[in-house]
């Protein structure tokens, strides 16, 4: 359920706008999309779980909030962050 820390790693590396970057609005919403995607297929066999459903919805949130903050201030970066990420919105 919880992602591991090579594939964490892997999307830091590959998300980060300069060297050692892990903060960037950009590598939170890859790690946050990588765990939002986890859980969906935890979910498709475990349908009664609701503790972690409210967890899922609270990392959507947390998501969606980042990526409102990116398309603020740089529409050109928001654009290139949700293909990479192959998000629909």
């Amino acid at each position: 359920m919880s992602i591991t820390e090579e594939r964490k790693s892997a999307l830091i590396k590959e998300y980060a706008t300069t060297d050692g970057d892990t903060g960037s609005p950009e590598v939170q919403v890859a790690i946050l999309t990588e765990r939002i995607t986890n859980l969906t297929e935890h979910f498709k066999s475990h349908a009664k779980d609701n503790h972690s459903r409210r967890g899922l919805l609270k990392m959507v949130s947390q998501r969606r909030r980042l990526l409102d903050y990116v398309k603020a201030r740089d529409a050109a970066r928001y654009k290139s962050l949700i293909e990479r990420l192959g998000l629909r919105r």
